[in-house]
C-alpha cells in the first residue's frame, strides 16, 4: 500500500480503489455517501487486502 494510496483513501475513498474492481468501487462509493468514515475505513480495508 503506498503513501499516495492512503492519501487517496482519506481525500476521495472511491478513486483510492478504482483498479480494484468495479465491485469496490461500488462497495466504498456506498460506504462513503453514508459517511465519510465508513468510505475511508472500506477502502483501507480493501487497499490492505492481500491476494495470493
Amino acid at each position: 500500500m503506498s503513501c499516495l494510496r492512503v492519501l487517496l483513501a482519506v481525500i476521495f475513498p472511491p478513486l483510492a480503489v478504482i483498479d480494484q474492481g468495479c465491485g469496490s468501487i461500488l462497495i466504498v462509493t456506498i460506504l462513503t455517501l453514508c459517511g465519510w468514515v465508513p468510505g475511508v475505513i472500506g477502502a483501507l480495508v480493501i487497499l490492505n487486502k492481500t491476494f495470493g
